[in-house]
């Protein structure tokens, strides 16, 4: 990757001389070194804050101070990110996130159980290639891959059915499964969907939307189109499900946590032969009439020692959208149920 790396205390004439240990990381490409540290050295400021360390570049070397612990840490993210630019891909303030969620981890770290050596846990489909930008994330898209059935349950903004399609979408890219299943419950309308305008398409769609939006973000239009078409990708309200057998297919249930018991035992006892399961759902976001209880909450509390069924929980920490959401989601959670 072209950088060395040099623990050393500071000495000479330097004005920091004996201030604090120090660190120095050197890069071979001072171009993509310009780019590392962002305009007005915005990369750098956004590690230091996080890291606690203080940043100096002098010529192609950036000079760590600080703790030990957090100049490791920072110097991790730095030839992370500086890695990601040698490959040919830019930074945004998202990858700085990501890569301080990870503390720089190498992506070949991440792998699922049996991927090649040298290689990043990455899922390609015709539009994006997706890296994990979290521990959770990493967690979840190995169980996604490794096993049939798979819970990630946490809060909104963290990933967890955007992965998910994604997923899917890359396991029929390579024909692993003949089809993609994706449902939600409807909650908002009582799944009586008769009283809402339109043929069944109108009064589906808007309870699907953000399905759509994850399928759009991971293939072509015309190609979505086809395949929506031909039914070898469908998308459903939960109602939908009962009494059919889905084989083949990658399945994936949103918004769980709106599922009641009784339709979350009917919609898990619909896996057939060679298809997987994944289903995501905010347990602090039951829309369920009161006294209902949640199939997700269910689920969990029935499933957790059945091995082969992999379960990911996503925390504030994991939310991949702007920063406030985190504090956001932080700022609930301290203050309670909600009445």
């Amino acid at each position: 990757m072209g950088i060395d790396i040099t623990p050393q205390r500071a000495a000479g004439p330097d004005p920091l001389a004996g201030a604090a240990d120090e660190t120095r990381v050197e890069f071979a490409d001072n171009r993509l070194l310009i780019d590392l540290c962002g305009a007005h050295d915005a990369h750098l400021a956004r590690i230091e804050a996080e890291t606690g360390v203080q940043i100096l570049r002098r010529g192609n070397e950036l000079r760590l101070l600080g703790e030990p612990e957090a100049r490791g840490e920072a110097a991790q993210v730095l030839q992370a990110l500086y890695g990601r630019l040698e490959a040919g891909h830019g930074l945004e303030a998202a990858d700085i996130e990501a890569e301080l969620r990870l503390g720089g981890a190498p992506a070949t770290d991440l792998a699922p159980a049996g991927a090649p050596a040298g290689e990043a846990l990455e899922i390609r489909t015709r539009k994006k290639h997706i890296r994990p930008r979290s521990r959770a994330q990493a967690a979840y898209l190995r169980s996604l891959m490794e096993r049939e059935l798979v819970f990630g349950i946490g809060p909104a903004g963290t990933g967890k059915t955007y992965l998910a399609v994604a997923v899917a979408v890359n396991m029929f890219i390579d024909g692993r499964v003949d089809r993609i299943v994706l449902s939600r419950p409807a909650v908002e309308a009582g799944e009586r969907l008769g009283f809402l305008p339109g043929d069944m398409k109108d009064k589906v769609d808007p309870y699907m939307q953000p399905l759509y939006d994850a399928l759009h973000d991971f293939l072509p239009g015309r190609q979505l189109a086809r395949l929506i078409e031909e039914k070898r990708i469908e998308i459903a309200p939960l109602a939908f499900m009962r009494g059919r057998t889905l084989t083949n297919a990658f399945v994936v249930l949103d918004e769980a946590q709106n599922a009641t018991a009784m339709q979350m035992k009917m919609f898990l006892t619909r896996l057939g032969e060679g298809s997987r399961m994944a289903i995501t759902g905010d347990a602090s976001q039951v829309d369920l009439p009161r006294g209902a209880v949640s199939g997700l909450h269910e689920a969990e509390a029935r499933l957790k020692g059945i091995g082969e069924i992999g379960f990911t929980y996503f925390c504030a920490k994991d939310v991949v959208r702007h920063k406030l959401v985190a504090r956001i989601i932080e700022a609930y959670e301290r203050a309670g149920p909600l009445t």
